[in-house]
């Protein structure tokens, strides 16, 4: 078996792979629930690549996260229900039929991407998955039958939050302005104040959730990205914390030894340095 830039040498890789009595034991014995966390981990890999601008690394994590979407495949085809070829054909009619301005006939492309018709594309392609389920004997409402119940159960938390509260302000259940859930975040550390003081495990961690879930929603009225803004936080955090490490080294000493006054002196260095 040679390397290829060749799609079709990844599927014969993973068959392989897969094959019961000759190929590798631990890919054998997985299954979609068990490869799902790496496929997650994949993408965020992908992302980081990205974030640090590392092109080399950008190239080596798409090609792991290919890895997930051929994995996914080649077991789906073991079951009988689809194959790689599958998930081409179906991301393409996708796309062609999402972008009628660009590969529909020369009317469609002159009249560009017309208003309504992006909402009326994706009621369509709702309707035809729920005929298709239907077909198959399943639950038509794949995602559940509630409004929010569309919204991935995968994703991160915080972004979770914020694609939840954004569909519900569709119809309308939102605040009006920001300056309220500054006082409904108040209310909610009150809360977990008062779950504190019982020591009440299940009420702490509940009352937590509920204030992380204002504050995301503060966060949207701020136009500003709950992951995306942790995240820049979880970065400064690190690069001062290495601020701190590398001066600790440089007495002479080790984190483990530097006591918390001296860590928290060195703490205000870096955040005037940084």
């Amino acid at each position: 078996m040679k390397p290829s830039e060749d799609i079709s040498r990844l599927i014969e890789i993973m068959a392989a792979l897969r094959a019961p009595k000759t190929g590798c034991p631990w890919d054998i014995e997985q299954d979609f629930s068990t490869i799902a966390p790496y496929t997650i981990e994949e993408a965020y890999e992908v992302a980081d690549a990205i974030a640090r601008g590392d092109l080399d690394d950008l190239r080596d994590e798409l090609g792991d996260l290919l890895l997930q979407v051929v994995y996914h495949a080649q077991m789906a085809e073991e079951a009988g229900e689809f194959a790689f070829g599958d998930v081409v054909q179906a991301i393409t009619t996708k796309m062609i039929r999402r972008h009628p301005h660009v590969f529909g006939d020369e009317e469609a492309r002159n009249a560009g991407m017309a208003k309504g018709m992006w909402e009326k594309i994706k009621s369509e392609e709702k309707a035809e998955k729920r005929s298709a389920r239907l077909a198959r004997g399943l639950d038509p409402e794949d995602n559940g039958k509630g409004f929010l119940d569309s919204v991935p159960v995968a994703l991160p938390a915080l972004t979770r939050a914020l694609k939840l509260q954004e569909k519900a302000a569709r119809v309308g259940f939102d605040w009006s302005e920001a300056a309220p859930i500054l006082d409904k975040i108040e209310e909610e550390i009150g809360e977990l104040r008062e779950a504190l003081t019982k020591g009440d495990t299940a009420s702490i961690k509940d009352e937590f959730g509920d204030m992380l879930f204002a504050v995301v929603n503060l966060g949207r009225h701020l136009k500003v990205d709950s992951e995306a803004a942790l995240s820049g936080t979880n970065e400064k955090f690190r690069s001062r914390f290495h601020y701190v490490e590398q001066a600790v080294e440089a007495s002479g000493s080790t984190l483990e030894k530097a006591g918390l006054d001296e860590m928290e002196t060195l703490w205000q260095q870096a955040k005037r340095a940084k």
